[in-house]
């Protein structure tokens, strides 16, 4: 610890993403990256953008990015923002709509980022607990709060809550901002965007890293009334008022409008998801109901840490979460491809075995 620091730094306890490696041996299954590369159409696009122009500064509205997301999303560019990944665009959030006066609630199993960024800017928070099927009970949200964020489908479970479950949830939260943040929600869930012209206090985000495999770009997305998108470029301006690049715009743009790609990659995911999921049910594991890229396991014999770490022998990564003690018998494995997914089981096959 720094004695230059300042008190609120001492006090953080930072989110830990998941392992990153530059090995070509690795069969890397831990943090829910696309199998795929992205559209020929993306490459393309960064290419025509490298250039003279790299020397002047991007648009700060990203106008042509957000007509594009609004052209898809069937809605106006004033209800589009746009940021450096979706986990810049949920910072804004924070700050533009959550009351430190009263907690924030988000489920105690979820994104680990919320408790993060609660802490960065001061913010009160309670974690709802999910139930013993590890779903989310909208009824447990209905006392005062600060705001609610929820993610749809949830991580590290997979789970997708259903559009009912949402409207009710809004329909109790009149008062506070609701944010539902759809990362996984092109693998199987229904999106809580048509519900934007309802409720006033609802902010949808999305990224571009999951379904459209440009997690390497960061770039990320909301959807809401006009009122929420402005608080965010007002939060955005007094920070970064250059936030998404030339070059990500561009390959951003390429990609949401390349539908028949998006679409074949999703459909592969999706079946891969069953492969998977098939074959670690016939080896004794327990699969949650998945509607993303991944799946969350637990094996009724062998613990999480012990096929983590076999698993590492083999020069395969997956997700171990040791915290809460509720999911420490997990693993969250990412889908890969069809000889990824056969890979994985093959070992795991052998791992169980011996």
């Amino acid at each position: 610890m720094s004695r230059y620091w300042s008190d609120r730094v001492s006090r953080l306890d930072p989110y830990v993403p998941g392992e990153q490696t530059e090995s070509k041996s690795v069969t890397k299954l831990n943090t829910n990256e696309s199998p795929f590369g992205p559209s020929k159409e993306v490459i393309q696009a960064i290419s025509r953008c490298v250039g003279e122009d790299l020397r002047l500064y991007p648009d700060p509205r990203s106008l042509a990015l957000r007509d594009a997301i609004a052209s898809v999303e069937g809605v106006n560019s004033d209800n589009v923002f746009v940021g450096n990944g979706s986990d810049e665009v949920l910072a804004h959030a924070f700050q533009a709509f959550f009351s430190s006066s009263r907690p924030i609630l988000f489920p105690d199993i979820t994104y680990s980022f919320y408790p993060s960024y609660c802490r960065l800017f001061g913010l009160s928070y309670e974690q709802i607990p999910l139930n013993d099927d590890f779903l989310v009970s909208v009824e447990s949200y209905s006392k005062q709060n600060g705001g609610v964020i929820l993610p749809n489908p949830n991580a590290p479970t997979g789970i997708d809550l259903g559009l009912a479950a949402i409207r009710k949830l809004l329909e109790n939260q009149s008062e506070q901002v609701v944010v539902i943040d759809e990362a996984y929600v092109d693998f199987g869930a229904e999106s809580a965007a048509t519900l934007l012209g309802e409720f006033p206090n609802l902010l949808v985000t999305r990224s571009f890293s999951k379904s459209y495999a440009l997690a390497g770009l960061r770039v990320g997305y909301a959807l809401g009334q006009a009122e929420l998108i402005e608080g965010l470029h007002r939060v955005k301006d007094s920070f970064n008022s250059y936030p998404v690049d030339r070059l990500a715009s561009a390959g951003a743009i390429a990609a949401i409008q390349d539908r028949d790609y998006l679409d074949t990659t999703r459909r592969k995911i999706v079946s891969n998801r069953e492969q998977l999921i098939s074959g670690l049910s016939e080896l004794g594991f327990l699969v949650l109901p998945s509607a993303t890229n991944f799946v969350f396991v637990q094996h009724e014999q062998m613990s999480a840490n012990s096929l983590n770490q076999e698993l590492r022998k083999v020069d395969i990564l997956v997700r171990h979460f040791t915290r809460p003690a509720r999911i420490e018998d997990f693993l969250r494995i990412t889908v890969g491809t069809e000889a990824m997914v056969d890979k994985l089981l093959k070992n795991l096959k052998l791992i169980l075995r011996r």
